[in-house]
């Protein structure tokens, strides 16, 4: 017989637990020995391996849906759905000292993006729902807009321009969204596609602390979907939102 369900609460103190936890298994082995793509091939491996294992535990019956992991299409019929990135900016992982990569975990209940947390191990930060992050006052000066460090949408200066912006070259998604819960930037978009793993936690951390989240259209984001392909997505302080959307929504025409 399965245990009690745990309040959304209790749920997200496991996911930040089990996020920081990884993150430390990652910590560990960035100093191991290994570099370059065994070490990306590694760090993958064991905090996939660590997180399935321990919500298997403590979750028994919930499905799991992971960048590491097969998607045979059971989490489509389940009601709890965790949806995990083990190790998020795998390159910057692998480039000692950089700290913008993360480990995601998020969790959808009936279809609604409930719980999520991001951990940013070599900043020795993490971030959940449970207990969302106080968003600070926005801040005088040049709006930074955060954009893939390797991905970066060619309209992006042109976006930015209309912002009055000063693009920021980051990796990881979730790195760049806690920037901008951080008050270390005000906008992050991305246009070159994600999958659901990439930005749940983030997404749901994001929204918890008053930030708009989006499409680049501003439509909303969806989780557990057949197809896990997230085409966009527009991060921001709500005080440029509709600038922002205004923007991309013409550049992206």
């Amino acid at each position: 017989m399965r245990d009690r369900v745990p309040v959304h609460a209790e749920l997200g103190e496991i996911a930040v637990g089990l996020a920081d936890a990884a993150g430390n298994l990652l910590l560990e082995m960035r100093h191991g020995g290994l570099t370059g793509p065994a070490l990306r091939e590694s760090g993958d491996r064991v905090s996939h391996e660590f997180l399935v294992s321990e919500l298997a535990r403590r979750c028994p019956g919930d499905a799991v849906l992971s960048e590491e992991g097969r998607d045979d299409g059971a989490r489509l019929g389940a009601s709890r759905v965790w949806i995990i990135d083990p190790l998020d900016g795998t390159r910057e992982f692998s480039e000692p000292p950089r700290w913008d990569w993360a480990v995601h975990i998020a969790l959808v209940v009936d279809g609604e993006l409930t719980v999520g947390a991001v951990a940013l191990p070599a900043r020795g930060m993490s971030f959940h729902t449970s207990k969302p992050p106080r968003l600070p006052p926005m801040q005088p000066g040049v709006t930074r807009m955060l954009v893939s460090r390797t991905r970066a949408p060619g309209w992006a200066t042109d976006v930015a321009r209309g912002l009055g912006a000063k693009i920021v070259r980051m990796g990881s998604a979730g790195a760049k969204a806690m920037a901008v819960v951080l008050g270390e930037a005000e906008i992050y978009v991305h246009a070159g596609g994600q999958y659901e793993w990439d930005s749940a936690a983030p997404v749901a951390i994001a929204r918890a602390a008053g930030l708009h989240v989006s499409r680049l259209d501003g439509s909303s984001l969806r989780y557990n979907q057949p197809d896990p392909w997230l085409p966009d997505l527009l991060i921001c302080r709500r005080e440029i939102a509709a600038t922002a959307l205004e923007l991309c929504r013409r550049w992206c025409e």
